[in-house]
């Protein structure tokens, strides 16, 4: 067998040794991987030589040394998550980004690259790309999911109880059960932007970070909303493709959150409360009301988004609060959580701007009943 690191062999050579103290140990088989090993760490050291020498050559404008077949020669024992990590690969990506030419990246990968489909992004960027996520109050909490294509989650509209059944009486009827299908089709969510020639020239970890950080926040601005938009546009009754959402009516008091949750059903667990950070403001007045005894929102963790209006600016019967479990919400990614990108220099070339387009692949909706609640604004009074 044989070993790609100097720490292996001494690894296999220490448990050699103590396998040769062992009542019964083949001294010969030993002795002889014992001499297989020395002459691997050999083979090993001269190729680091050779390798160490190549850089230096490479360094100093040698002539004759093929970089890409020494990259790719480099990289072979190294691990994918060890090369998007590296800052030559960081390199290569914003080069890739620039150019569209992705024959850098995938020499780096060498036989780990896939031959065709989306390149490995370093390891920054999905870090940046994660982050997002987990910074995003509402899309932090809904359920997602990698499925290809249009995905349909069945839902139960109505089903019949459970009896009990004593000895020696009528048998029971069969389940009356309804189900719906609530069909997630992605969509494309895009956005570009536009930079100088001078960033561009900066190149590396500034232009891929620059690049990704403000592409996936609007991204997931756009997609947060939509998950709100989804919910408030719930009708208030289950249809064969979608689920219904309660609906009260009501203003920021100390009971409308209570009220609003008891219209959920037990399987809502981790339930939170989404408003415009304006309708806060509404929320103090009846908590300094209640000379400070109640807390107006019943312990439940407070999420604030401007996909919803403030109280005070809402028209009336629109949603201006929306208490739930945001489990309840499936967001399905036929292409991976990633943001893809694509680089455009020529459009407004005279002008030395450049534009980086950004997408990505969702689906989205409500695939838990019982989960949600929506509070609108209360009609206007008709005299």
């Amino acid at each position: 067998m044989k070993y790609k690191t100097l720490a292996e062999i001494e690894t296999r050579k220490a448990q050699i040794l103590q396998e040769m103290e062992q009542e019964g140990a083949d001294l010969d088989a030993l002795k002889n991987e014992m001499e297989e090993l020395r002459q691997n760490a050999d083979e090993l050291r001269e190729a680091a030589q050779k390798a160490e020498e190549t850089r230096k050559a490479i360094a100093e404008g040698a002539k004759g040394v093929n970089v890409v077949e020494f990259r790719k020669a480099e990289n072979t024992s190294k691990t994918v998550d060890e090369i998007r990590g590296s800052q030559e690969y960081m390199d290569a990506f914003a080069r890739y980004l620039v150019s569209n030419d992705d024959k850098e990246c995938r020499a780096l990968l060498t036989s780990n690259a896939p031959a065709s489909g989306q390149l490995p992004v370093p390891t920054l960027v999905d870090t940046i790309i994660r982050t997002a996520w987990e910074s995003d109050a509402i899309l932090s909490r809904v359920r997602k999911t990698g499925f290809k294509g249009n995905l349909k989650v069945p839902f139960e509209r109505a089903a019949d109880p459970a009896y009990e059944h004593l000895e020696g009486t009528t048998a029971i009827t069969e389940e009356d059960l309804t189900l719906g299908v609530v069909e997630l089709k992605p969509t494309m969510i895009k956005k570009f932007i536009r930079i100088s020639d001078e960033i561009v020239a900066i190149g590396g970890e500034a232009l891929v970070s620059y690049v990704y950080r403000e592409i996936t926040h609007q991204i997931i601005k756009l997609l947060s909303a939509k998950v709100i938009a989804k919910i408030t546009s719930a009708s208030t009754s289950h249809s064969a493709d979608a689920i219904g959402i309660p609906k009260i009516a009501g203003a920021p008091s100390l009971t409308i959150v209570p009220e609003a949750e008891a219209n959920l059903t037990d399987e809502a667990t981790n339930v939170v409360v989404i408003i415009n950070r304006l309708s806060s403001a509404a929320f103090n007045e009846a908590r300094v009301a209640g000379n400070f005894a109640v807390d107006p929102y019943d312990g439940l963790p407070v999420l604030y988004t401007s996909a919803l209006p403030a109280y005070s600016a809402a028209s009336a019967d629109a949603v201006w609060m929306i208490v739930g479990d945001l489990d309840g919400v499936q967001v399905n990614y036929p292409e991976g959580e990633g943001v893809i990108t694509k680089y455009d220099d020529l459009t407004e070339a005279e002008a030395d701007m450049v534009k980086v387009h950004g997408r990505q692949y969702a689906g989205y909706g409500v695939t838990g009943p019982g989960r949600f609640v929506n509070v609108k604004k209360e009609s206007a009074v008709t005299t």
